[in-house]
């Protein structure tokens, strides 16, 4: 049986130095994807990049990265590819989500991102990943 933690948090869409939008983020942690975490935005936020989007549920753009890079960004700038976290201003963080369309800024209340984690480790503590992981499942959603 599989678990799951979801939280809905209000973030910020930077928009520029001085405007950003408000919007709301569901995020997701499944213990049969022990290694990742899930942000799902609003589909009025796309920026039209099929190619680093990852399980649309429910007219939602989700992205899948995994979940030692948010719980690294928190304190340090964590990322080198699509998807960058780093701690903002005050008790904010920064995750920054590149696709060949363009590049979202989201800020996040680092509180918000700390209870979400602390959830996701009552499911699955770090460096317990790979007890859960269902490498027959991988393997044949891999070969298709």
């Amino acid at each position: 049986m599989h678990a799951t933690a979801e939280e809905t948090v209000q973030a910020r869409l930077i928009l520029s130095a001085h405007r950003a939008a408000r919007l709301r983020v569901t995020l997701t942690y499944r213990t049969d994807d022990p290694l990742a975490v899930r942000m799902a935005f609003p589909a009025e936020y796309s920026l039209d990049g099929p190619a680093d989007l990852a399980e649309p549920e429910a007219g939602d753009i989700v992205w899948v990265f995994a979940r030692r890079l948010l719980a690294g960004g928190l304190e340090l700038p964590s990322g080198v590819g699509d998807v960058q976290v780093r701690p903002g201003p005050g008790r904010n963080t920064l995750v920054e989500l590149r696709a060949p369309e363009g590049t979202a800024l989201v800020r996040f209340d680092t509180t918000d991102l700390r209870r979400f984690l602390w959830r996701s480790r009552l499911l699955v503590p770090e460096g317990e990943e790979h007890l859960h992981l269902d490498a027959d499942r991988a393997l044949a959603q891999l070969l298709g």
